[in-house]
Parts: structure tokens; C-alpha cells; sequence
């Protein structure tokens, strides 16, 4: 008997998961909203930047290209879309630092990270494992810290809810009704940051995907 999975693959199946790069493309403007997120991110040379939940890293990527001073991190729980991320970060030429966990502690020391973006990740986390996975982005960012997530929130209006129905159908309920409720600027402010607040909305084929900003409160660390 196989083990049983801790974690809902970026797909829910898989046998799906080599096929999460062009499914995204064709059901989402995943690059449009990807770009804004790194643009609200203020990224300046040297910075650490991870990218939690990285998937098949296509956030970092475009992040290495747009910003290629700063260091590139991504971490993610499922080992088989990592494999896939390690391929395209040859085919990019890029070096983005990828590391396997095990959904719980990250593995990396306190105030490490200048950043702390995620996309497309927390609608998959109950939410007991949302608020955990704030409270391991809090301890690794520096004061002043910023994490910045992308992911469905609130629908923006009728056809969008019922657009959602789709994503909720394939990922699960318990864990996207947090979604429809808006649940993350919450946990995120519950999470002791400051200054939360959504600074982008897209409307996508499966819902509406809210950007959403995070400070770590604190003097500076160099």
C-alpha cells in the first residue's frame, strides 16, 4: 500500500501534475497577474526572495529575469513538481535554490528573506495549515520583511462564483470555501503583520485571484 499524500498535488491528481504548466497558460492570465505580483514586490539587488509553494517555479523565473541581481529560493512540499521545476531552470539558465519540505517547519533560519511571494498555493491548505504556513513566513522574513500572495479570494461578482464552482470541484471544498469567504487578508493580519492589503484583482475562467501584501513589523536587519 503507497503512502498516503499530506498534500493536494498543484492538480489534486498526480498523473496531472506534468500537465499544470499549459493547463494554467490556457484557463488563466497567469503571467499578467504573476508580472503585477512582482511589481508590487519592490525587489532590489541582493535581496533573498523565496518563492513558497513554487510549483513548477515559473513565478521565480520571470522574477530572475525581470530582477537578476537579487537571490532566488523556492520550496514546495510535492517532489514531483519540483523535478519539473529543476528542468526549467536549466532550460532558463538560471540559479534559483530549490529545496523539498515537509509541510511543516521551513528550512531555513529566522529573518533570512527580504521577500515572501506565493502563488496559487494557499486555496490548497485547510485553514489550520494557512495560519501555520503565515506564522513559518513570518519567523524567516527580516523586519520590514514583505510576503506578497496570489490566489483566489472573494468572487467578484455571479459569474465569477460560479466560475469558481470549477476550481472548487477539482481542488476540494474544505479548503477553497476559505476563498469564497475571503479568509487570507484575515489570517494574514492574525499572523501580526502590518499593512496588510490587496493591491490587485483578476478575473479569471476559474474565479477571482486577489493580490494580497503583508509587512513584517521591526527595524531593519542588514
Amino acid at each position: 500500500m503507497g503512502q498516503e499524500k499530506n498534500f493536494i498535488p498543484a492538480l489534486k491528481y498526480d498523473w496531472l501534475t506534468k500537465f499544470y504548466d499549459p493547463i494554467l497558460q490556457l484557463t488563466m492570465p497567469e503571467r499578467k497577474f504573476k508580472r503585477a505580483l512582482i511589481d508590487k514586490m519592490s525587489i532590489e539587488p541582493g535581496y533573498r526572495i523565496l518563492d513558497f509553494g513554487c510549483g513548477s517555479l515559473t513565478l521565480s523565473i520571470m522574477a530572475a529575469q525581470m530582477y537578476p541581481e537579487a537571490e532566488y529560493y523556492g520550496v514546495d512540499i510535492d517532489e514531483k513538481i519540483l523535478s519539473i521545476a529543476s528542468q526549467k531552470i536549466k532550460a532558463a539558465n538560471q540559479h534559483i535554490m530549490i529545496q523539498h519540505y515537509d509541510g511543516t517547519r521551513l528550512p531555513y533560519p529566522d529573518n533570512y528573506f527580504n521577500r515572501v511571494m506565493s502563488s496559487l498555493v494557499f486555496h490548497h491548505l485547510t485553514l489550520r495549515q494557512k495560519y501555520k504556513a503565515l506564522d513559518e513566513i513570518y519567523r524567516i522574513l527580516k523586519p520590514l520583511g514583505e510576503v506578497h500572495i496570489a490566489d483566489f479570494g472573494r468572487p467578484a461578482n455571479v459569474l465569477q462564483r460560479i466560475g469558481f464552482y470549477g476550481a472548487q470541484l477539482l481542488d476540494g471544498f474544505e479548503t477553497t470555501n476559505d476563498s469564497v469567504k475571503n479568509a487570507l487578508p484575515k489570517a494574514v493580519r492574525e499572523t501580526d503583520f502590518s499593512d496588510v492589503e490587496e493591491n490587485g484583482v483578476f478575473k479569471t475562467l476559474f474565479g477571482t485571484v486577489r493580490l494580497i501584501k503583508g509587512v513584517k513589523p521591526g527595524k531593519t536587519i542588514l
